[in-house]
């Protein structure tokens, strides 16, 4: 392992390390724009110059391979003039709309223009104009006077989603990035990740555009329920201090957008377009409101009562137990029936129309995101119902009500509207994910947590609840 030395400090690299990289591993800064550590290196943007000792001129880090005994300075006078000069270069035409960019308040160029320009353009020209809002895709949208040609989004779509989307047409301060020939951007499944690897305000979400400020939002850490993989997410919803009080007040709990949350053994730093549209397809969609007994609507405690008065009467339960339930609920159904009960895993989600079946970088073919865990619990074994069977509990959805058998009672639990409410002798209606905290294991045996970001409503209870009141109804039972 050859020792360099960063602004005076010895510091052990690997031989195939970059002195970017060997840099920012032990805790040096160095700014970059172009450079991502999953994608090629470009060399682009010329801000991550770095001097070598005993050199008059700067030169890039993040294409300089270490060597022994290599010395470097970070924050030399000659760097810092670079960087101010390349900082007038990047914003020659970049125009001053930071007030109304998206980007604003993570922006990586406004940041850097701040620490290594902060003075007007030395330019007397007029800038040169580009198109403003270029339909890139049906979900983003691109600002030409703002890209300053990092090709990070094209390489993106070359190396990691190889879908190749994107390249740049034209040369000089006339190049643009364009839709590579046939290859429409809305076919890739991972498009969206353009837009967080974007250092600037080019790269524009639709479903995000205009909606909020980031400063005005939190993220708390999740799991994408899309899939086996379960990858790591943020889910972006506003600040209690910044909370409405008039206007529209359920903005207060919605999700705003959703981000990867980089986890290297599970996602690394991406996700793929479901899980950005988890909003809308999961977590906003028409909600079961209150418990029912034979689609009358009741209290939580007089359907607690009459789940356990037929649990009590049961001498042949059968359960389905749900694919998509945490960790720590599938656990507490496991203690609360699997004694008791002929207990079968079912399936809560297939694919969609349209939706990608599974490829080789992170979707999978099954859209559960925590069969690992109800499968080590409760076994592999088909559905089946024995003919003495007089009592089914139906956790979650996916199981159509015309394969139960006849005249039997049945208890269901449910998050979401759906005609099978109505029909169960007893329904519960569940909290969802974002109300509620706890756990997936994924396909590979990897347990990624969740937290609740939002208070569940009064008449909505929590699974792990439900089966924990009703072990009551087990010690009746003979």
């Amino acid at each position: 392992m050859p020792q360099i030395f960063i602004d005076g400090q010895p510091v052990q690299a690997r031989s195939d390390q970059t002195v970017l990289q060997a840099a920012l591993e032990n805790g040096f800064f160095i700014p970059r724009l172009c450079w991502h550590p999953q994608l090629s290196i470009a060399g682009n943007c010329r801000i991550c110059t770095v001097q070598v000792e005993g050199r008059s001129w700067v030169e890039i880090a993040c294409n300089m391979p270490v060597a022994e005994g290599l010395k470097v300075l970070t924050d030399s006078e000659i760097v810092r003039e670079n960087r101010k000069a390349t900082m007038q270069f990047l914003t020659l035409n970049h125009p001053v709309d930071c007030g109304v960019c998206d980007k604003a308040g993570e922006c990586t160029l406004q940041d850097y223009h701040v620490a290594f320009n902060g003075t007007p353009s030395v330019s007397h020209d007029a800038k040169v104009h580009a198109t403003k809002f270029y339909e890139l895709s049906e979900r983003i949208t691109l600002d030409n006077e703002r890209c300053i040609l990092c090709s990070r989004c094209v390489r993106f779509t070359r190396e990691i989603s190889r879908s190749n989307a994107l390249g740049i047409v034209n040369r000089g301060d006339h190049s643009l990035v364009r839709p590579a020939g046939d290859r429409p951007l809305d076919d890739d499944p991972y498009s969206d990740n353009i837009v967080d690897i974007c250092p600037v305000g080019a790269l524009l979400s639709k479903s995000f555009l205009y909606k909020s400020r980031v400063w005005y939002l939190k993220a708390t850490p999740s799991v994408c329920p899309g899939c086996e993989r379960g990858c790591n997410i943020d889910l972006w919803h506003r600040k209690p201090e910044w909370f409405l009080r008039s206007l529209d007040k359920a903005q207060n709990v919605t999700i705003e957008r959703i981000t990867p949350r980089e986890n290297a053994a599970v996602n690394g730093p991406w996700v793929c377009n479901k899980a950005r549209d988890l909003a809308k397809t999961v977590f906003e969609r028409p909600r079961a409101a209150a418990p029912m007994r034979k689609g009358r609507e009741v209290p939580v405690d007089e359907a607690l009562g009459a789940a356990r008065a037929l649990l009590a009467k049961a001498r042949h339960p059968v359960a389905l137990v749900s694919s998509a339930g945490s960790n720590e609920e599938l656990q507490a159904f496991q203690q609360a029936f699997a004694e008791r009960m002929h207990c079968f895993v079912k399936t809560d989600s297939v694919v969609q129309p349209g939706e990608p079946v599974a490829d080789e970088l992170l979707i999978r073919a099954d859209k559960n995101p925590n069969r690992y865990t109800a499968r080590a619990l409760f076994g592999d074994a088909p559905i089946g119902f024995p003919p003495e069977t007089d009592l089914v509990v139906v956790w979650g959805e996916g199981f159509a009500f015309t394969e139960l058998p006849r005249g039997v009672p049945v208890i269901f639990l449910n998050a979401f509207l759906a005609p099978e409410n109505g029909h169960a002798d007893v329904f519960f209606p569940l909290s969802l994910q974002t109300e509620r905290s706890g756990s997936y294991t994924n396909f590979q045996g990897i347990t990624s947590r969740f937290e609740a970001c939002f208070p569940k409503p009064a008449s909505v209870v929590d699974a792990q609840t439900v089966f924990g009141a009703l072990t009551l109804a087990q010690a009746v039972a003979p």
